[in-house]
């Protein structure tokens, strides 16, 4: 199933970009318009508003998720995103809880054709690498045994690393001067599922459960950009 998911997404990706590359290509307009655009840096500061409403009233989960791009050129942008948040396994028969810092980093090709130089509203594809410095509590544990009697102890707590590819989409709008919406769409591969299994961390913020190879994931940010003229250089 992992490889029928990311062979997909993979081909997806690859029809876009080819499409991109030829509606570019067509288009003398377009070329205009772009090296007016390429005479301008762009900074994008922006946060995740769907996590923390999403999780607001669950004692299991909690993330905060930020973002900041740079648009180069040629609809091109440095990505880099982070936050923290929490994880809590809580049951009669075993109880720990694991908080975490995680961090991606990647880039983003925007596929849509400017409307006018100062079009900054995009839909775009793009790829990141994860990473994730987790803590797990120690955990407590009852096996109940009707004939041999109860057990209970403990399992001390545990450093984890976990690090994951995504590849991603999306859209944002420019609602006013600076002031962008829109969301994100991620599938996530883990690289090291292996090493989560001992009593993994039931959330990991940035990735999903931890029980899981794959995962699809979802964004909504609210971001605002500065801009500035790029310089001449004589």
């Amino acid at each position: 199933m992992l490889k029928y998911f990311t062979s997909t997404l993979l081909l997806l990706l690859l029809s876009l970009c080819a499409t991109a590359q030829l509606a570019n290509s067509d288009d003398d307009e377009t070329d205009n318009k772009t090296v007016v655009v390429d005479s301008v840096r762009q900074l994008r500061f922006g946060f995740d508003l769907f996590k923390p409403i999403l999780y607001g009233f669950d004692k299991e989960r909690k993330a905060f998720d930020f973002e900041l791009d740079y648009y180069y050129k040629k609809e091109s942008y440095w990505v880099l995103e982070g936050g923290w948040g929490s994880g809590q396994q809580d049951s009669l028969y075993l109880s720990y809880k694991s908080s975490n810092v995680f961090f991606r980093g990647g880039y983003n090709k925007g596929i849509l054709t400017r409307l006018f130089p100062n079009d900054w509203d995009m839909a775009f594809i793009g790829l990141r690498y994860g990473l994730a410095f987790i803590d797990r509590s120690p955990a407590a544990f009852t096996i109940i045994d009707p004939l041999w009697g109860n057990t209970s102890g403990t399992i001390p707590g545990k450093n984890i690393f976990a690090h994951w590819f995504e590849i991603t989409g999306g859209v944002r709008v420019e609602l006013f001067k600076g002031l962008f919406t829109g969301w994100t769409v991620r599938g996530k591969f883990i690289f090291n599922g292996k090493q989560l299994k001992e009593l993994p961390p039931s959330y990991i913020a940035g990735y999903g459960r931890g029980d899981k190879p794959s995962i699809f994931d979802f964004n909504f940010y609210v971001d605002y950009a500065i801009r500035w003229k790029k310089k001449k250089v004589h």
